[in-house]
């Protein structure tokens, strides 16, 4: 790759882990996985325990999430205080992801991600003792899922720069998409859990199983054995050094646009997923604690996990710009037809379409990325990465709610929709200028 961002980028790290230095070599005569695909990150012993070990907590997460949106909706009536708790969740990501991510370039990542799981699993079990009355303060809990959120922003740059390196660079693009399909398969099946759960245990009792399955990954990093972060001795020091994403970006175009495309994209194109319960409850006519509303959520999530593991299976072999343009396009015209329906039916397949689209685009984005930087700054790009992906979320949720209420749910899915359209013309013409 050459230079990148004035550092010499030739990789000085250890070798790639092989799939035989695991224990889990290959038996003679079997066909060896191809680099770079789901099966050969899959090898790899300790990617394979960490990736197991964070789709069981993430089931809980995912779980709490749900039940976390039907709550506040059913506690207030309020699409505004639906934003507010959705802002507080990913929030942070906006807020201390260049922390996380300064100190996921500068300090043992293990030990960042399980004290991140601690902090997280102690907000949990706090909000789950305040939901137990029956007039919860909606201020405390706006403040416990703040905390959630904030372990998760110290969490996610270490999490995103540690777990590909796993599986070694040769595999990353298999990794990176693994890790994606467990993040969504994990939507899959925690809000189908959780929605049963809720109407079984109530909100308390579902937030406790949370904050439980953040036990399964803090053993899984307990176990394994990652390559340490290569620290730049030569690089800058102090404020200069938080701000180094910035730097990144601002002098590799490739970073910028990738950078600047999912800002746009998050912002205004996906305040619909921390809606899910206002457009269920208005729009197709199903109530949030309900098991209809949970298999909706969980039918997006299936779309997300197909979306994402395609990335590493049967598009693994095709050009990832290609499929960001098709994605976008897809994701806006499903968006608009989702906006438009008041019927609960069609609304499944519609979400499905939605989810797969939707991972598609960012996991190819993802990975047109990852493969791109070097190490000794990737926890602080990847953290400019989670405040885009994330961190505008709540910005767009924030807008998003008061336009809802003083129009309607489906002006604010409608809107994305545009935006997605307009991001995909972008992508091509850019696409065809380069050409």
């Amino acid at each position: 790759m050459g230079t990148f961002a004035g550092l010499d980028t030739r990789d000085r790290r250890p070798p790639a882990p092989e799939v035989e230095e695991t224990g889990d070599g290959l038996n003679e005569g079997d066909v060896p996985f191809t680099p770079g695909t789901a099966r050969a990150a899959l090898a790899v012993r300790d990617f394979r325990i960490v990736w197991l070990g964070a789709f069981a907590s993430n089931i809980g997460t995912w779980m709490q999430n749900v039940v976390l949106g039907a709550y506040a909706f059913e506690l207030t009536r309020s699409p505004a205080y639906v934003s507010l708790v959705a802002f507080a969740q990913l929030g942070p990501l906006l807020l201390f992801s260049v922390v996380g991510g300064l100190l996921a370039d500068t300090f043992d990542r293990r030990r960042i991600l399980v004290v991140a799981q601690v902090v997280q699993l102690l907000g949990s079990l706090a909000l789950a003792a305040l939901v137990l009355g029956d007039d919860p303060s909606r201020v405390a809990i706006v403040a416990a899922v703040f905390v959630v959120g904030t372990g998760n922003a110290i969490n996610a740059p270490a999490w995103v720069a540690m777990v590909p390196d796993l599986a070694g660079r040769r595999n990353m693009a298999g990794a990176i998409s693994l890790n994606s399909t467990q993040m969504n398969a994990s939507r899959v099946v925690g809000p189908a859990i959780g929605g049963v759960l809720f109407a079984g245990i109530g909100a308390a009792g579902v937030f406790t199983l949370n904050a439980v399955t953040y036990l399964f990954v803090i053993a899984s990093l307990l176990v394994v054995h990652p390559p340490p972060a290569v620290v730049d001795a030569s690089g800058p020091r102090g404020f200069r050094r938080l701000l180094g994403g910035f730097q990144v970006a601002r002098e590799d175009r490739l970073v910028r646009r990738a950078l600047i495309s999912l800002t746009v994209f998050s912002l205004l194109c996906l305040p619909f997923t921390g809606q899910m319960p206002t457009i269920a409850a208005e729009n197709l006519g199903l109530r949030p604690k309900s098991l209809a509303y949970g298999l909706l959520y969980a039918t997006f999530g299936l779309g997300a996990v197909l979306g994402a593991v395609s990335i590493g299976t049967f598009l693994a072999s095709r050009s990832k710009a290609k499929i960001m343009r098709n994605g976008l396009a897809v994701f806006a015209v499903a968006l608009a037809v989702f906006g438009l329906l008041r019927t609960a039916w069609p609304a499944y397949p519609v979400v499905l379409v939605i989810g797969f689209a939707y991972f598609a685009t960012v996991t190819s984005l993802n990975t047109v990325l990852q493969e791109h930087l070097d190490d000794r700054v990737r926890g602080r790009v990847m953290s400019l990465w989670l405040m885009a992906f994330g961190g505008t979320v709540p910005l767009g949720l924030l807008v998003a709610g008061p336009v809802a209420e003083a129009t309607s749910i489906t002006v604010v899915l409608l809107y994305g929709a545009v935006v997605a359209a307009g991001l995909a013309v972008y992508a091509h013409r850019t696409a065809v200028r380069q050409a």
